[in-house]
């Protein structure tokens, strides 16, 4: 059994989440001896298609042809296209037709979550599709408490042992919350705030640029960091919020969970996985956040990492691995 792992444009969307999750797949398939492939001139039995670009929709359409199995791995829905870039709003309806028209292909749906597993089921045309929820999963060797690493980490940025940093991650898109943090940041000048990631800002919304764009004295845009900066930084600050406001899956806090780093996130129906006051805490508005982050800094809310890093160990690779060696079995079979 071979896999062909096939993922559009993958030095293109390399820094993004789902750049992420493609690496994530590549070792949940080692873990398990799954032998695999990403060239698509290889012999191969199944194709696991990760991009919903028109080279892969081409592609499953060749192999369908052929006869061969075919895994559609849906990391998007119309639900995270909606609130992104520009012009994204009104062309959800035309993106969700797309998504259907490629998703259908599969004999098999993968998608990271019971969340978006519903919203798929709910779509004309996947209705009768067999639809599964796997984690896109966190390499719980590599990213793992390392309390050294807080005063790299604090070096770096040029931050006291006694400053309060509050960090967040994404991309420059409005659904990210950025707009949030940048309001979350002036609101609160006693405390430290760092944002890493980056996309183009062309690209983007009026509300984004006028957030990445604002200047004040607590508020660093880090831009695009490598995974080993991301680790030091979950290990350096004391709070990582997630003001998110629709995902797929969202693996920033998997990883939070496995750095045993305290954790804000927005209540939305993505996080179902995820109890407030139990493993996490969640704010369902900036007010909310506002006041949650100033209880959890200051010590006056309880510590849940320790009931947080048994949930992002049930989300290792190997156990993703086995996950997905079971659907290509069941495939073949």
């Amino acid at each position: 059994m071979k896999v062909l792992l096939y993922t559009e444009g993958l030095k293109t969307i390399g820094k993004s989440g789902l750049g992420k999750a493609i690496k994530h797949q590549m070792k949940a398939l080692e873990y398990e001896n799954v032998s695999y492939t990403l060239n698509p001139k290889d012999d191969y039995d199944i194709l696991h298609i990760n991009t919903y670009f028109p080279k892969s929709y081409l592609l499953a359409k060749k192999a369908k042809k052929q006869g061969k199995k075919i895994v559609y791995h849906a990391h998007s829905t119309e639900e995270d296209y909606k609130n992104g870039f520009i012009l994204s709003r009104q062309t959800s309806k035309l993106f969700k037709k797309w998504l259907i028209k490629c998703y259908s292909l599969g004999d098999i749906i993968v998608t990271p979550t019971t969340y978006s597993k519903k919203l798929l089921e709910n779509y004309q045309g996947l209705e009768n599709k067999k639809i599964y929820a796997v984690s896109n999963g966190i390499e719980i060797n590599i990213f793992k408490q390392d309390k050294s690493l807080r005063k790299t980490f604090r070096k770096r940025y040029n931050l006291s042992d006694k400053d309060k940093v509050i960090i967040g991650i994404g991309l420059y898109i409005e659904r990210k919350g950025i707009v949030d943090f940048v309001e979350l940041a002036r609101r609160l000048p006693q405390y430290k705030f760092i944002w890493f990631g980056y996309s183009p800002l062309y690209a983007t919304t009026k509300k984004v640029r006028r957030a990445v764009n604002t200047k004040l004295e607590n508020l660093t845009m880090a831009g695009y960091v490598e995974q080993e900066l991301i680790k030091e930084a979950m290990n350096g600050c004391d709070l990582y919020i997630f003001p998110t406001l629709e995902e797929t899956e969202g693996i920033p806090i998997v990883e939070a969970c496995a750095t045993k780093t305290k954790s804000l996130i927005r209540d939305i129906p993505v996080f179902d996985w995820l109890i407030d006051g139990k493993n996490v805490y969640k704010a369902k508005n900036i007010d909310d956040f506002e006041e949650k982050i100033k209880d959890i800094v200051e010590g006056r809310l309880p510590d849940l990492t320790e009931e947080a890093y048994s949930l992002a160990k049930q989300r290792s690779l190997k156990n993703i691995g086995k996950e997905l060696k079971n659907i290509y079995e069941e495939l073949v079979r």
